[in-house]
């Protein structure tokens, strides 16, 4: 797409796009378009949209309601190009009106641009890509070239997190994940490093390393550094990332086809980290991935194996099915013991449980601060992906009490499966002060309007960035 800010001449645009606020839609339509609509046929509701033809041009009004939230403009605006695909010719105007505030003209700019993703990475005859498409932006905001640029930032990293998900697992490999790390260092002040098999054996990555035994393809742990000479703090960022999960030689039963969500939390770090680094914000941030296929061979750990770990601690593995908390075990403790960094965040589609607690409305969230746990949850509302606590009582702590190691991978219990599964993590953290835990099994990757299939959500990516920007 090929985007125009005020353009001298938009006199080619055929169709233009007018959001309507509930309650101005007189005001709004008076000064764009010069006609009144009865409000028995529009009105500005959420959700509503209205064709109006005049002369040799057509108007598509969205309804977004008396006072929409964020992420419901980005879904609204998404819509224009994955819903109105055949009003959409060579050029189109996005016409922002002066009751639209900065926040709206930069969540609608995300969703418009989010509208051209598409899943088809490998079809023969491709939809269109709307690379042609010429789209010009109204506003007489005087920020509207810098709020143009930090949308384009933002809807580049959103999708970037949608495909890491979508992409099939035979492509998207550890290699896979390592190599794009190493690109994004190149084109953004990121310091790139990944550890080969080897490396991570010299660095005690044990756990790490048992998960990836299985699999003809080689684990790589992979870590991003950006830095800001004005940082204001620093932060630590873990991200899940198992590619495909067999569930081991505890092999999954049903639903192994999405496995390749698997590493939902990897997405959502590393897209975070390319938006955080594109935006150029005063942090300092470290970003790991451990980055595994959990699959099935004679080099598969076993039920019932004890193995070590990074931090020191043996683990009895009482399910293979339970890796990625092994993962994230040696994630957090090389990031504590190597960047001991202010915050420590951990994102992973982990338990089943959270699934079964929160359906597919938020995540959940753990920590052991309240202040970064209160900071998370209004950072998820603001965004619209959304997290909320429970509880890390030492009492479920008891309940990984391994006989025969230091701690046991999975209780083996059909209840409160995510709280213990945070439990086993927050052995890892070297006691760090200020951590939290997203489980985001159920919000990561999910039925929508805009696939005809499971898709991913990029989570985690718009939450960060509201969490970080509150703090600066």
């Amino acid at each position: 797409m090929q985007f125009y800010i005020n353009p001298s001449d938009f006199a080619k645009s055929s169709l233009f796009v007018i959001p309507v606020l509930e309650k101005r839609i007189d005001e709004i339509l008076e000064e764009k378009i010069q006609k009144k609509i009865k409000t028995s046929l529009f009105s500005g509701k959420k959700d509503s949209t209205f064709l109006l033809e005049s002369e040799e041009k057509v108007f598509l009004l969205i309804g977004l309601g008396e006072s929409p939230d964020p992420w419901e403009i980005e879904k609204s605006f998404r819509r224009v190009l994955t819903k109105n695909k055949e009003l959409v010719e060579k050029h189109i105007t996005l016409d922002f009106h002066d009751l639209c505030s900065k926040n709206l003209i930069e969540n609608a700019l995300v969703g418009f641009q989010l509208g051209s993703y598409s899943l088809g990475f490998y079809k023969k005859e491709k939809s269109r890509d709307f690379g042609d498409l010429k789209v010009n932006i109204l506003s007489q905001n005087k920020d509207i070239d810098q709020i143009f640029l930090k949308s384009q930032k933002i809807a580049k990293a959103k999708i970037e997190g949608f495909k890491l998900v979508d992409l099939p697992p035979n492509e998207l490999t550890p290699e896979y994940l390592a190599n794009w790390a190493i690109e994004k260092g190149k084109n953004l002040k990121i310091n790139t490093k990944v550890f080969n098999e080897e490396i991570s054996k010299n660095e005690d990555l044990k756990a790490f390393l048992a998960v990836g035994r299985g699999s003809s393809k080689p684990s790589k742990f992979i870590i991003l550094e950006y830095r800001n000479p004005n940082a204001k703090f620093h932060i630590g960022l873990v991200g899940k990332g198992v590619t495909f999960d067999t569930g081991g030689l505890n092999i999954k039963t049903a639903g192994m086809v999405h496995m390749k969500s698997d590493m939902g939390g990897a997405a959502a770090v590393l897209a975070a980290t390319q938006l955080i680094a594109d935006l150029e914000l005063e942090i300092n941030l470290t970003t790991i991935v451990p980055a595994v296929e959990n699959a099935v061979d004679k080099d598969s750990y076993l039920p019932s194996e004890v193995i070590g770990s990074h931090a020191g601690l043996s683990i009895e593995v009482i399910d293979t099915d339970a890796e990625g908390r092994l993962i994230l075990a040696d994630g957090l403790s090389y990031m504590v013991k190597n960047y001991n960094p202010d915050q420590l965040i951990d994102f992973a589609t982990l338990t089943g449980s959270s699934v079964s607690t929160f359906g597919y409305e938020c995540g959940a969230l753990f920590s052991n601060d309240d202040n970064l746990s209160k900071s998370l949850q209004d950072a998820g509302m603001e965004s619209g992906e959304k997290v909320w606590p429970l509880p890390l009582w030492e009492k479920y702590r008891t309940e990984m009490d391994s006989e025969i190691a230091d701690i046991k991978n999975y209780n083996g219990k059909p209840i409160a499966g995510a709280i213990t599964a945070a439990k086993f993590l927050e052995a890892f953290i070297h006691e760090h002060k200020k951590w939290a835990h997203m489980d985001i099994a159920g919000v990561a990757y999910g039925d929508s309007e805009f696939s005809k299939t499971k898709s991913g959500t990029a989570f985690g990516v718009g939450l960060l960035l509201k969490f970080i920007e509150n703090q600066l």
